[in-house]
Parts: structure tokens; sequence; C-alpha cells
């Protein structure tokens, strides 16, 4: 089926009336009706019911117009978005990473690099997190990632970028959103949530809280979870600075452990522009040139 017979469709779907479809769609009547039954012997079902009145939907017809009115949305933004780009940029390097935040600098980053760069462009690309699958199929060109995660993969380039610190998320009208540092000791007689994908050096944190102070605690699915439990009030929770959206919904109070999180970027090994390599160093120096940077 072509993008012609998704609008005939559409169209006629709307009017109920071959003759006025034809007529909105600037075709002869007889064209509409042969692109119909094509389409129709094509997926194997009937669209309209036919009668001396005009066509109407069949209940499988409703179903997949509702389908086809969104496919065609998505397609016409596709094309948009690609007209957009290919008459402002000739190049364009994409960006793996789990949210806007997890590369603090990222926003300030493309802006210096695009200005400099004329006709490249930066894409980020949200991905799930601690996912490197998209990356492995080559959907994009540098993926951040905790070096753990990525330092046996073969054929990629690792850049050390920032060692992510712990922090604790509570309210911002909690006690302990006071503080300029939290203790172990600090939790004591509170809630703490753990699980949520936590990575191996928060859980080592987590458990020897646990193992140390007593704290009750319960798993959390994940972090929408986790941070809604902590509006309820239930609990407080660990998590990596480098997840900190720095929204101020929430205070983000630096914890004191010796564990790091080591945050890096990845690139392929066969990819040798100097464009991807420019926009690397580029970050490096961001996060290099600040090091009050405390998430």
């Amino acid at each position: 089926m072509d993008t012609k017979q998704i609008d005939y469709i559409i169209e006629l779907s709307e009017t109920k009336n071959f003759n006025r479809a034809a007529e909105n769609l600037f075709i002869s009547q007889p064209a509409l009706s042969y692109q119909i039954k094509l389409a129709e012997e094509e997926i194997r079902f009937k669209l309209f019911e036919r009668s001396a009145k005009g066509a109407v939907l069949t209940p499988a017809g409703e179903q997949f117009c509702v389908t086809l009115r969104n496919i065609r949305d998505e397609l016409k933004r596709a094309i948009e978005q690609g007209q957009n780009f290919s008459s402002r940029y000739s190049t364009n390097i994409t960006i793996g990473l789990p949210m806007r935040s997890a590369i603090y600098f990222l926003p300030e980053a493309i802006e210096k690099f695009e200005q400099e760069n004329e006709g490249i462009s930066v894409t980020p690309h949200f991905i799930a997190l601690y996912d490197s699958s998209s990356f492995l199929k080559g959907e994009e060109d540098i993926l951040f990632a905790r070096l753990q995660d990525v330092k046996h993969i073969p054929e990629i380039r690792i850049h050390a970028l920032f060692e992510s610190r712990i922090y604790l998320i509570s309210e911002r009208d909690d006690e302990l959103a006071e503080r300029e540092i939290i203790h172990a000791e600090d939790l004591r007689g509170r809630v703490l949530m753990t699980g949520g994908g936590s990575p191996p050096e928060l859980k080592s944190v987590q458990q020897r809280i646990i193992n140390e102070i007593h704290v009750d605690y319960f798993n959390s699915n994940d972090r929408e979870t986790t941070l809604t439990n902590i509006r309820a009030h239930k609990g407080i929770c660990l998590a990596p600075g480098f997840l900190n959206d720095h929204n101020n919904e929430f205070a983000w109070t630096l914890f004191d452990c010796p564990e790091r999180i080591k945050c890096v970027l990845c690139t392929h090994s066969g990819d040798r522009r100097e464009s991807v390599k420019s926009f690397v160093s580029l970050l490096q120096g961001m996060y290099k040139g600040n090091p009050e940077f405390k998430a």
C-alpha cells in the first residue's frame, strides 16, 4: 500500500461518498474505486460497505483507519523533518543517551559545535538506561555509557568523560536536604528505596548501608516509581549524579562514600570522521574545564 492509497482511504472514510472524495482528491471516481479495490485485495479484508447512498466503513475498516491516520501523520512529520534537515545540514552525528541530563553539558556543546561546524548536525537519541544495543547496531555514532558496561565490547573506542558520585534524593523540605553532605549514619530510622535499575556500584553502597545501619528498605521497580514514592513520603533513595535532571523538584545531596561511577563516551572503531572526534573532544573539554560540576 502506497501513500496515495492511504490518502484515498482516509478521504473516503471522511466523505463517505466516492464522487465527493474523488473531487477532493482531484482524480476520477473510477480511479478512486480501483485504488480502494486494490488496497482491499492487498490487505485481504473489506474497508467499506458500498451502497447507492455511498460508502461506510466496516468495523475492521474503522480500526484500520485509526492506525492509517497515525501512520500518515508520522510520515508527514518525518518528511518535514527530513526536508528541514536536508536544507540546513549535510552530515549528522547521532549520540545515544538515557536522558538529557546524563550529559549535563550536551545542549551547550551542540550549540557551540554547530556554530563552529556549518552543515553538521548533532542529534540526541534517547535510549533505555544502560542499553548499548542500538549503538552496536550502528544506530548511533556516539554512546554515553558506564565504563563497566562497555569496557569488554570489541571494536569500539572508549573516551573518558567524568566520574559520577552518589547522591541522596529527598524531598526539598526534608531536614536532610539542608546538609552539605550525607553520611550513612544520617539514614538511621529512614526507609531506603533500592533496586530500580541500580548499577553495581550503587547496589554496593545500598547493601553496605542496610548491613551496617539496619535501615528499613524496599525494592522499587524503576526510577519513575522511586521518584513517585519519594513524593508520597514513602522513603528516600540514592542515585548516580548523572541522572539528576536539575529541575529542582527534589533535593540532591552528596552522599559520603568512596564509590564512583565512571562515565564514558563510546565511538565505533571504524568511524574515523574528524567531526565525531571533534565533538567528543569538545564534551571532554567542557567537563575538564568545569571541575566543580557536582553531578
